[in-house]
């Protein structure tokens, strides 16, 4: 059935690419402009709808650029958000004024001052950064890979092992946003959510398809995840129960999977999962529903993601008494991933010719 839906809807999906090709054409042929800055833009993006996982990516290169002596700064349009135009975002802020994923950065990296900002235009959103912050040295977009109108310095494409572009179809038979030969604009393709001892073989498997739509320069990195030990989502909780225990999950993101899977490869049996489409504004229903399968000593885990939208003052009364703990996640790389990754990254200013 899924199999006749996709070839029903294909015409549908030539449509879609057309347009987006013919849209491609003109900023590559110059057509139409698109702006470059005085300081580097690092793009995080990819060719799919859907959680390709970009967050713990622009964590890693955010991260990696501070440790190199780069004044980074953080920008997304801040999908999800309840406000519009761009905005730098403050300690008053939240997951609604600036989105979740925008909201997760700036609290990770407030100890380094990162500045963070949103703006559906990108062009904007980086003139406030600079003007807000002379002192930035790069810029990190998140999710800009079809934001043409700024033209990145690097661009690094994501694509999941499990879900790779090359197997897709533009929308709606699929879940691409513009067609497989996009992938000709990326500098870098990282191969994400893969297991850590993914063999040699099927590394090389992966890449000869991947390099049927990209140019000969673009490397193919493999990325996993890393997840991290339960922390409280409030400070005066109690530490985590140990496995084996049955437990509960709640998620609002594109791809759940990979984060059941750690949970149970540690010894936990999830008992029920209240999923939630990606970047869902929770509501204490929802909350209520989920207190309703909770039994006493069963810990209910959540994401770094998710757990920023709830920290919402409409959410508090519903939580209380949930022992609720957030599983961090990092990216890693495969290999050395890493080191072909940081060789293409900008030198710091000190070092600069």
């Amino acid at each position: 059935m899924a199999l006749f839906l996709t070839w029903l809807l294909l015409p549908l999906s030539w449509l879609y690419a057309g347009v987006a090709a013919i849209r491609n054409w003109l900023y590559d042929n110059g057509w139409k402009e698109s702006e470059a800055f005085a300081v580097p833009l690092l793009n995080v993006g990819n060719l799919r709808v859907g959680g390709t996982g970009k967050t713990p990516h622009v964590a890693w290169l955010v991260a990696e650029l501070l440790r190199q002596g780069h004044r980074p700064a953080i920008l997304s349009r801040g999908y999800g958000r309840q406000t519009t135009g761009p905005r730098l975002a403050t300690t008053t802020d939240s997951a609604a004024t600036v989105g979740d994923e925008p909201w997760q950065y700036f609290q990770q990296f407030v100890p380094a001052a990162v500045p963070v900002a949103v703006a559906e235009a990108r062009r904007v959103g980086v003139q406030l950064l600079l003007a807000e912050h002379p002192e930035i040295t790069v810029i990190v977009l998140d999710d800009a890979y079809q934001h043409r109108a700024v033209r990145p310095t690097l661009n690094l494409l994501l694509t999941e092992l499990a879900r790779p572009f090359y197997t897709d179809h533009v929308l709606p038979a699929g879940r691409l946003r513009e067609s497989r030969t996009g992938a000709q604009r990326s500098d870098v393709v990282i191969i994400t959510k893969c297991p850590p001892d993914l063999s040699e073989v099927t590394q090389a498997t992966v890449t000869q398809h991947v390099r049927r739509y990209t140019r000969p320069s673009a490397p193919v990195l493999f990325s996993c995840y890393r997840y991290g030990q339960p922390l409280p989502f409030m400070p005066e909780m109690l530490p985590c129960p140990a496995p084996p225990a049955a437990a509960l999950l709640l998620t609002g993101i594109a791809q759940p999977g990979p984060l059941r899977d750690y949970l149970a490869s540690q010894g936990y049996h999830i008992r029920y999962h209240a999923d939630f489409p990606d970047h869902h504004a929770f509501q204490p229903a929802d909350l209520e529903k989920l207190r309703a399968q909770w039994q006493p000593g069963q810990p209910v885990f959540t994401t770094v993601k998710d757990a920023m939208r709830l920290q919402a003052s409409a959410l508090q009364a519903a939580l209380q008494g949930l022992p609720l703990y957030v599983i961090p996640v990092e990216a890693a790389f495969l290999a050395d991933g890493a080191v072909q990754l940081r060789q293409r990254l900008p030198a710091p200013p000190a070092l600069n010719l």
